[in-house]
């Protein structure tokens, strides 16, 4: 199939037209019309090279939300027409425990990412949501729920489930005390969701200049890390703390804010941070963890739970020659809202 999108061809070039072909369609696969597409800061970083080489030219693009063009043969629970979505991940083994327990995230041969990675077949390279169209093999199509917004709900196959699924581990409910580090694109997702799942929620970050946004998302405040005075004070306040952000930081700073077997879950950083102390996790039976996306089950289980709710990400709409744009804001600061591409505009442009 023949298509259009938008490729880097280098970790220091900007995202330009790029025509390329699809896969032909195998008996299982699932071939999509993309509506909307999210722009994730992860995608920065893999255009970047920041995560290491990547197989130019590359199109990034892992919040997909469209609909059923055409269907493989096999195909049982989709058919044309139908609303549809794709997340981080197309393919893994299937037969490791982790996928037999509906982990795929975690698959022992390594899950196959939505982009830039090589097709468990035919060894090509995975290109993205930022074009036209895509072909996924069933099994990682999701349903878009009857009545939900298809174009606020690009971002949810990212951000929403990646913050979802450590709310989920950790028996998030009503009445846990959860603090959220960050309220860029995924911490204000974490804010939304933990609030309806009936947690105590609130913000850390450096001020209170987001303070009022951040009841507006359901929070009951903002906790400055700048101000020691109020983080003493803070000591043993909550239960779970959602580290979102994206650069390498201080956890000592946090962990004192945990109770006794309390968890910081990093969701934000890939990569290194500041060498932690060990004196609070000892003497508090504290965890510090880490939590990937989420497997297909749950990332339909977040869908489902954002339609029930009326759950959405903050969104600003694009068209797809504002991406270098959106790129450069990105790299300036994590964003309090997700970009999403209206796909609609790669026709105009």
């Amino acid at each position: 199939m023949k298509t259009i999108g938008y490729a880097a061809h280098s970790a220091d070039s900007e995202l330009v037209p790029y025509h390329f072909e699809r896969r032909d369609l195998r008996a299982n696969d699932v071939a999509i019309e993309i509506l909307y597409c999210g722009v994730c800061h992860s995608d920065l970083h893999t255009v970047n090279g920041d995560w290491g080489p990547q197989p130019y030219p590359l199109v990034p693009g892992h919040e997909i939300v469209g609909v059923v063009r055409s269907v493989g043969d096999d195909v049982k629970n989709y058919q044309v027409g139908d609303h549809v979505a794709v997340g981080c991940m197309v393919d893994s083994c299937q037969h490791c425990d982790q996928c037999q327990h509906g982990e795929e995230q975690y698959c022992r041969e390594g899950m196959t990412a939505t982009y830039g990675s090589p097709d468990r077949i035919d060894g090509n390279s995975t290109q993205g949501g930022y074009s036209k169209h895509i072909v996924v093999r069933e099994e990682f199509v999701l349903r878009i729920p009857d009545g939900m917004d298809m174009a606020k709900a690009a971002p949810i196959l990212c951000a929403g489930i990646t913050t979802f699924s450590p709310l989920r581990t950790w028996n998030v409910g009503e009445g846990t005390r959860v603090g959220v580090i960050g309220l860029g694109g995924l911490g204000h997702m974490a804010v939304k969701l933990a609030v309806a799942m009936g947690a105590e929620v609130t913000v850390i970050s450096r001020s209170k200049s987001k303070e009022k946004e951040a009841k507006a998302l359901g929070a009951k405040g903002i906790l400055a890390s700048s101000d020691e005075d109020e983080l003493k004070a803070s000591a043993c306040a909550f239960d779970i703390i959602i580290d979102t952000a994206p650069v390498k930081h201080d956890l000592n700073v946090y962990t004192p804010l945990l109770d006794v077997d309390g968890s910081l879950v990093i969701v934000g950083q890939v990569g290194p941070l500041e060498e932690p102390l060990t004196i609070p996790l000892v003497m508090g039976r504290r965890r510090v963890a880490g939590s990937l996306i989420g497997g297909i089950a749950e990332t339909q289980e977040v869908l489902d739970f954002c339609a029930k709710h009326d759950i959405y990400p903050e969104c600003e709409m694009i068209n797809i020659d504002q991406i270098n744009d959106a790129f450069a804001r990105l790299a300036k600061g994590d964003l309090a809202h997700r970009f999403v591409i209206d796909m609609e505009s790669l026709d105009a442009a």
